[in-house]
């Protein structure tokens, strides 16, 4: 599977994109390249790392929001709306934005950072695009009746549940030998993408999951296909595919061209990565993936499998697609 990019009649550059298509009891069902290829799947999992906080029954005892959940597995782009809700969740858990560790980051909405400049504000941990995670994993910890700080350590009671659910999610093994730090300073493992995929297919259907898992997976999905806006923010790929597909379609982009879905109503989760990392290649990749696995989206799905690309003037000057 290779992504090409154009620039009038001729292709300008292609990016090499690993892929696994897997369904929710193990079989791989397509692939590109390597499917045993083992990558960081970054912010992909973060639904699967919501599950602990969601499924012990945090948001009912601290109240929060189906908005809030969907942050919760979100990477968003520092909008009021945004940064609310994860002050709000972090209030819910009777903590403040001293206690994220997530680091802070201007935000990824160019209108956002403008503002806050125009108000000569800097931006807080609540701008970065993990504060919502963040926010989940202390709600988690406190409602366990334990000492947040520290919660982003691979040690720490609340991120060793978080990471075992990964674990069962995915069927991998997540140990040290694998485990980096993410940017946002939490464990990532190196999951081989068939693993990362049979995790999603396991997102969107609940199959072969305890009943309070299954229905964990079941609230989630709901929260962010009610909010999509939370996952993302304003011109965000998974935020628009997603008002594009509604509950079709469940969507997280990780980093290094890692990009994830679960097609809910074809028991099918799809991961892919590009090669050299290009973010916009695993957009058009999974989107092109998708389209081809629900049949009859190509027309709501078709912006995203084959973007225009505009120069600063918006001169429409070349487009992205698979190749054949």
């Amino acid at each position: 599977m290779i992504v090409e990019v154009t620039r009038g009649p001729a292709v300008e550059s292609r990016h090499a994109i690993d892929a696994a298509v897997v369904d929710a009891d193990g079989a791989l069902v397509w692939s590109s390249g390597d499917p045993d290829s083992a990558v960081f799947p970054r912010s992909a999992v973060k639904s699967m790392l919501a599950l602990p906080m969601v499924e012990s029954g945090v948001p009912d005892r601290l109240g929060l929001t189906a908005a809030e959940i969907a942050l919760a597995c979100s990477s968003h782009a520092g909008e009021i709306v945004h940064t609310r809700a994860a002050a709000s969740m972090l209030a819910k858990a009777g903590r403040d934005v001293s206690c994220l560790a997530c680091g802070v980051h201007w935000p990824s909405n160019e209108a956002a950072s403008r503002a806050l400049a125009a108000m000569g504000a800097e931006p807080t941990a609540l701008h970065n695009n993990c504060s919502g995670k963040h926010a989940g994993f202390i709600c988690l910890a406190c409602d366990r009746g334990l000492d947040p700080a520290g919660y982003e350590k691979p040690d720490h009671p609340a991120m060793r549940e978080i990471t075992a659910a990964l674990a069962a999610m995915t069927g991998a093994v997540l140990d040290e030998r694998n485990r980096g730090v993410d940017g946002c300073s939490i464990p990532t493992f190196a999951i081989p993408l068939r693993a990362q995929a049979l995790g999603f297919a396991r997102v969107g259907t609940g199959a072969g999951q305890a009943p309070v898992r299954a229905a964990a997976l079941a609230r989630i999905r709901a929260a962010v296909a009610a909010n999509p806006l939370m996952v993302g923010g304003t011109g965000k790929f998974d935020t628009d595919v997603m008002k594009a597909m509604g509950t079709r379609i469940f969507s997280k982009g990780g980093a290094e061209g890692v990009h994830a879905m679960a097609l809910p109503e074809k028991g099918l989760g799809i991961v892919v990565k590009a090669r050299d990392g290009a973010g916009r290649a695993g957009c058009v990749a999974v989107a092109t993936l998708a389209a081809r696995f629900l049949g009859d989206a190509d027309d709501k799905l078709v912006p995203f499998m084959r973007p225009t690309l505009c120069n600063w003037r918006g001169i429409e000057v070349g487009q992205m697609r698979v190749a054949a």
